[in-house]
């Protein structure tokens, strides 16, 4: 049946007017009314009463779950942290992937009861988005829920402080459907941003639950193995590459999470008139992004590449000489190869209105913030007179200070405890 309906939406007159008549206000509230019923059902019953059925239970003290909210492996946030238990503990893993706006709401609801039933006996849980699904149950005290977040620093606003802007649900819907509640801990970057993170969480009253102990996926831009690995892995996909060096254009997305859009301001024939004999430019777009600008198919592979479905950011972090972005948290990280940085912000003030931000905007950005693609190739042409590596280096100071190469061994140490860990040890073991 899915299938059928999934071919009139696309092949049927049908399928146009009802786009249309959505958009109506009438249609929208009945929408809204409808979305607001089945999140209810979810998040009032359906996940509460497969929890509570297991509450009873005694807790798996070696039960460890991972909960991707959207992404169909484990995000890059999860990746070190699950490889650390599983190659070095003896831990009974458990990974959810809910696919939350990726499939239907039937199968969405269905992997989420699973999770529920799964939580109820869980000694510990790895989040790294924010989410109703947990905030949803009345947590049993023996469960350790730690938040490793998916960004460094403090950027663009989220959770509670963006209660009052077009990005974020109102006051009235986080009180109705939390989405920051049941945290044991939240990991991060630096003391500096915890009061970020407390407001966007409403965690003021309970400020020892943010620790700035460094995040976990940080800690290969410390290995020396990891990062000429990186560097060949980038070149053997990319082979214009290796005598080049290398521009990386990483913008983050436009509108809400389910609708994510990219912004296609950048001009890469520009860049390839300028720069084309000394540079090569890799893009690498959010992940949530589904439809990405089409390039030039004359400079496609030999002056420019699209990374998105193909490569992680870590390595491209890694090989990049220069990075353009715009209001990407993504930032914060190759802040710590303190190399030059340009923020491509022409639809900066729509932005702000949008989303907002913690500092402001030119104040915090270490380089220039441009709105044309000629002043970024200026700036670029100039870059050995212009650049200001103490700039950089005081933002990842103030920003990434506790991101040293060691937080993932600090995380599991928080989380869990030496003691436990040295159980739990393959070593041990042996």
């Amino acid at each position: 049946m899915s299938e059928i309906k999934e071919f009139l939406k696309q092949h049927t007159p049908l399928a146009r007017i009802y786009w249309k008549m959505r958009k109506l206000p009438p249609f929208k509230q009945l929408l809204h009314v409808y979305h607001t019923w089945w999140d209810d059902r979810l998040l009032f019953h359906d996940m509460p009463n497969a929890y509570n059925a297991h509450r009873n239970e005694p807790i798996d003290e070696n039960k460890v779950i991972f909960v991707e909210l959207r992404l169909p492996e484990l995000s890059n946030s999860f990746s070190l942290v699950y490889q650390e238990l599983k190659d070095n503990y003896n831990f009974d893993i458990h990974v959810h992937f809910l696919r939350n706006t990726f499939v239907k709401k039937r199968v969405y609801r269905q992997n989420c009861i699973r999770l529920a039933e799964d939580l109820a006996t869980a000694k510990y849980v790895f989040v790294c988005e924010a989410s109703t699904v947990i905030s949803c149950l009345e947590k049993r005290p023996e469960t350790i829920v730690t938040q490793l977040w998916h960004a460094c620093g403090a950027f663009k606003k989220f959770g509670k402080s963006t209660a009052e802007l077009i990005f974020g649900p109102n006051t009235k819907e986080l009180a109705r459907h939390p989405i920051n509640r049941n945290y044991n801990y939240v990991t991060v970057s630096s003391p500096d941003v915890m009061w970020a993170y407390e407001e966007a969480m409403e965690l003021e009253e309970t400020s020892d639950v943010i620790r700035p102990v460094g995040i976990s996926r940080t800690d290969v831009f410390f290995r020396e193995d990891f990062i000429e690995a990186a560097k060949e892995r980038i070149y053997n996909w990319f082979p214009a590459a290796r005598d080049k060096k290398i521009i990386l254009y990483a913008p983050t997305f436009r509108g809400r999470v389910a609708h994510a859009k990219t912004p296609r301001f950048f001009d890469p024939e520009l860049f390839y008139r300028a720069f084309g004999k000394e540079y090569v430019v890799i893009t690498k777009h959010h992940p949530l992004v589904r439809n990405l600008p089409e390039l030039p198919e004359y400079l496609e592979g030999t002056f420019i590449k699209d990374a998105t479905r193909t490569q992680t950011i870590e390595d491209l972090l890694c090989v990049s000489d220069i990075c353009i972005s715009d209001y990407s948290s993504l930032i914060f990280e190759f802040s710590l190869f303190a190399r030059p940085m340009l923020f491509f912000a022409p639809d900066l003030e729509r932005y702000f209105d949008w989303r907002g931000f913690y500092y402001k905007y030119d104040e915090l950005t270490p380089g220039p913030v441009c709105t044309t693609n000629e002043e970024m190739i200026d700036y670029i042409s100039r870059l050995p007179e212009c650049f200001d590596r103490a700039e950089v280096e005081a933002f990842r100071y103030k920003f990434m200070r506790s991101c040293d190469g060691h937080a993932t061994e600090r995380i599991l140490e928080l989380t869990m405890g030496k003691e436990k860990l040295a159980e739990m040890s393959k070593e041990e073991k042996t």
